[in-house]
């Protein structure tokens, strides 16, 4: 069972709005096990909307187009495809009274074209829309494909294709294999070193698909395998998973398509119920700005330090004077002493610093890019990495913080082995 989704509009073309109606609908393809090996984009042109529908009917056992049911000149998707399937447009009773009944509320005058909405092809089953005025259809066909004709407004379309679309699909097509994906997050590795790990697992895996993808300062993985069930393709694709880990698992920190590195350590940090402050420099509160906007980070997080002047590191997070005419703010001693007294002066668990040259200009003599993260964790001797980051002032602050929560996960990651 194969389908194609056509996104119509000229807007999408232009660039002026994204399709995430054709995300959404592949996901609930995936859910019921129907293959969707092409996506279309047309504007809207009656002539390429009717080659796009020839193409995708001939090459697929199912349309699905989304957009240009509503009431203006350029909403062509149903007439265009009631043609190419030589089929006249009905009006559907129950849409047309609630057409109606929207104008007569709001009172205002209501137009012969939004009488459009209401129409669908002839021999299809028509799709209540929950949430505005255009109906949707369910067209089987015996000679070509079938097709299934949803509204553009992603509000309208979700909830049209959840309630009235999947359960008839899932009627019509019966039990189709199930597609089961699972996303694993790095950080730390690059997507070129990542896939050179992984090749020979790549090369030979035949049951699930390893899909790198490189994001703004990570790598992702997406695993999928298709079964009969999807506990079947679950147990494919955590087999998998433990071969990756063996190759790259040290740089692996979470899962999901909605997730990050902050979030991960954050949660982590509340289940451990550890406190954690940072003094910060080069970063500028950078930092905890991005722990802050975590939900619930209020639990371990009481606040920090903004240490930007030498002075200021020494006022606040009693960094001696001492240290910074001998070594420098641009150090390991440094970099210890503000981690050290941040935790001292709020009397937390944890404590991050950041200290280094963010650039345009070299500081202390020391290249932009030369960063110190320091880490006081519990009652152990505090402890300082140096890292070289590439790129503007902006990437090179980025990229700081995500290092120091990449240090920190680390450290609590081996706390928990240590546990067991």
């Amino acid at each position: 069972m194969q389908a194609e989704i056509i996104a119509v509009g000229t807007e999408i073309l232009l660039g002026q709005i994204t399709n995430t109606n054709s995300t959404y609908i592949a996901q609930g393809l995936a859910e019921l096990g129907i293959d969707s090996y092409y996506q279309t984009v047309v504007g809207d042109n009656p002539k390429r909307l009717t080659a796009a529908i020839e193409i995708a009917a001939q090459r697929n056992d199912l349309v699905i187009l989304s957009g240009g049911l509503g009431p203006t000149k350029d909403d062509l998707t149903k007439q265009t495809v009631a043609q190419y399937l030589n089929v006249s447009l009905i009006e559907e009773p129950t849409a047309m009274q609630k057409i109606t009944a929207f104008f007569d509320q709001s009172q205002q005058v209501m137009t012969a074209n939004n009488r459009l909405q209401a129409l669908y092809p002839a021999g299809a089953t028509p799709l209540v829309n929950h949430n505005g005025l255009a109906v949707g259809a369910f067209y089987q066909s015996p000679d070509s494909a079938d097709f299934l004709l949803l509204p553009g407004p992603p509000r309208e379309l979700t909830m049209m294709f959840d309630t009235e679309a999947k359960p008839k699909l899932q009627a019509v097509y019966g039990h189709q294999a199930q597609i089961y994906s699972r996303v694993l997050r790095f950080f730390g590795i690059s997507e070129s070193e990542l896939a050179t790990r992984l090749q020979p697992l790549i090369a030979t895996q035949a049951a699930v698909t390893i899909a790198p993808y490189a994001k703004a300062n990570e790598v992702t993985l997406r695993l999928s395998a298709q079964a009969d069930t999807q506990t079947a393709a679950k147990q494919l694709i955590d087999a998998t998973e433990t071969q990756i880990k063996v190759a790259a698992g040290d740089y692996l920190y979470g899962y999901g398509d909605d997730n990050s590195l902050a979030q991960v350590v954050v949660q982590r940090l509340i289940d451990c119920r550890l406190s954690i402050t940072a003094a910060e420099s080069l970063t500028a509160g950078m930092f905890q700005s991005t722990i802050g906007s975590v939900p619930g980070v209020s639990a371990i997080f009481p606040g920090g330090f903004v240490t930007y002047a030498n002075a200021v590191k020494h006022q606040l997070v009693n960094v001696p004077q001492a240290v910074i005419d001998h070594d420098g703010v641009v150090s390991e001693a440094t970099a210890k002493a503000m981690a050290s007294g941040a935790q001292q002066q709020l009397q937390t668990d944890v404590a991050l610093s950041f200290t280094g040259s963010a650039g345009p200009d070299p500081l202390e003599g020391q290249p932009a890019g030369t960063v110190w993260i320091g880490l006081a964790y519990r009652d152990k001797a505090p402890i300082a990495r140096l890292y070289h980051f590439a790129g503007d002032r902006q990437r090179i602050r980025e990229r700081s913080v995500l290092a120091g929560l990449d240090l920190l996960r680390r450290q609590l990651v081996l706390d928990k082995l240590l546990e067991k």
